[in-house]
């Protein structure tokens, strides 16, 4: 079950403990979740149990100490049973490290161990309504007031936001500055003033909980300041390069599962007493589609262990992160029309990969904004 050239023995068992135990906990549930469109909180704690939760973290708060290259699996994993799994991903690779790399060592005492076991479930509240991709210009205040800072403002889009109990938040310590007066700060779920908005109704990713968050003269106290105070922007900067490589890795994923499912399907089913895969215009779909899903792991795996061994990859990655999200939404509507009508349907795995797709372009920064960092990396 080899992936990856920097997969050991000890890389295969991981990945096999862990699809055997989706195999059971996931893949008879998730239709239910995607119906009441929430992920129950006790699967959450399962993972926790097993250690596929933040398997990054150190031992001394409860983690396994492992490097992302087991993060990449427990990626790859939960993406072939589903994108509604998308916020676990986030969770341990996306939030989490946020704590690991800037928090105190009070902090993370305070916050890891909850996070392996999954009893805290994180979310990254960056995204306001009038702002969107343009993080320089968030409008959350967060004015320092004695021993608390009091925050006002409102975030939108929040993945985890209804099972989340921890969230870091991007908020402006100084508000007549614009990416430099930005901080970070560790907002837990109970913290007078915080409240939660409506579960948002989304075209896919129907079980993932993706809420608005409000903050209204919310006291949060100045301990729960994650890093230094004006280095938020900093910090969210050096994060995404991790972030767009999880999205890459992902959209890789679901394109894979795609094409092994239309394969199947176009073997089996016939058209004009003979079966589809037997036509010349569905052997060259497939054929360009098993063309750029060969060539995509090839990049990503490439990325995957410069990121491992520390490079500055962001040009690459946003490349990838464009490029696999916008491949992974042409083969969603190949696969789509190789299944005919019957691809239309919510019982066929395509409906749902078509419906689930789309948004990967547009999060963790939209491709649009990929491609003004290659551009400006390239000197243009």
């Amino acid at each position: 079950m080899t992936r990856y050239r920097f997969e050991t023995d000890e890389h295969v068992m991981f990945r096999e403990s862990l699809r055997k135990f989706l195999q059971k906990e996931a893949v008879p549930n998730y239709d239910t979740w995607e119906k009441t469109r929430l992920i129950p909180v006790s699967f959450w704690k399962k993972l926790g149990e097993m250690g596929f939760l933040c398997s990054q973290v150190d031992e001394e708060y409860g983690g396994l100490g492992l490097d992302f290259s087991y993060g990449v699996i427990i990626s790859e994993e939960l993406e072939r049973v589903g994108t509604s799994l998308v916020g676990v991903g986030l969770h341990n690779d996306i939030v989490v490290p946020y704590l690991e790399s800037y928090g105190s060592p009070e902090q993370k005492q305070r916050w890891l161990p909850g996070c392996v076991t999954g009893d805290t479930i994180t979310g990254i509240a960056m995204t306001e309504p009038g702002t969107g991709s343009d993080l320089a210009n968030v409008q959350t205040t967060a004015v320092r007031d004695g021993d608390h800072y009091v925050v006002n403002g409102q975030k939108t889009f929040i993945t985890n936001g209804i099972n989340g109990n921890l969230f870091v938040v991007a908020v402006k310590t100084d508000p007549t500055a614009k990416h430099k007066g930005m901080s970070l700060l560790v907002i837990e779920e109970g913290t007078p003033g915080f409240t939660r908005g409506r579960k948002l109704d989304k075209v896919g990713l129907h079980a993932q909980d993706t809420a608005e968050l409000y903050f209204e003269e919310c006291r949060v106290p100045v301990g729960n300041l994650l890093g230094e105070e004006g280095q938020g922007f900093r910090y969210l900067m050096e994060k995404l390069q991790q972030e767009r490589l999880v999205v890459a890795i992902s959209a890789q994923t679901s394109s894979e599962d795609m094409l092994e499912t239309t394969i199947n399907y176009v073997k089996s089913r016939h058209a004009f007493d003979k079966p589809i895969s037997s036509f010349q215009n569905t052997q060259f779909k497939i054929a360009e589609m098993a063309t750029k899903i060969e060539l995509g792991k090839a990049f990503l795996e490439s990325l995957i262990e410069d990121h491992i061994a520390g490079k500055d990859i962001v040009t690459k990655v946003s490349m990838a992160k464009y490029w696999h999200t916008e491949t992974a939404r042409e083969i969603s509507s190949t696969c789509m029309q190789l299944h005919g009508g019957y691809g239309y349907m919510e019982e066929y795995s395509i409906a749902r990969r078509y419906r689930d797709v789309p948004v990967s372009s547009i999060y963790a920064g939209t491709n649009e904004v990929m491609k003004v960092i290659i551009a400006k990396n390239m000197g243009l």
